[in-house]
């Protein structure tokens, strides 16, 4: 198993209309065949100290192996979402983990 697990934080002054182009290009991922399951997300309502809330969206994808998270760093739907929707964040953060 592989486990792609990406952080974004909107770009400064992001619009609603921002919001949704973001949330809606990063589901269009979800078509992507490679993937076993994904989850978009949004930072739960949640207060601990070890939570960090300060990301704007959450892309959980799983995958069978890491060369089929290969094929989708390649496929085209992946380099689309990356050109259309790129000048959206100002910062991602991408954990991958692998079985133990």
């Amino acid at each position: 198993m592989f486990v792609h697990h990406v952080f974004f934080w909107m770009a400064p002054g992001a619009s609603d209309a921002d919001r949704q182009k973001l949330a809606a290009g990063i589901q269009s991922l979800a078509a992507i065949e490679q993937i076993r399951t994904s989850h978009l997300g949004m930072p739960a309502d949640t207060h601990r100290e070890v939570i960090d809330r300060s990301y704007d969206f959450s892309w959980l994808a799983i995958f069978d192996s890491p060369e089929d998270e290969e094929l989708y760093q390649k496929h085209p739907i992946h380099l689309k979402f990356v050109d259309e929707c790129w000048q959206l964040w100002q910062k991602v953060v991408v954990y991958d983990a692998i079985d133990r």
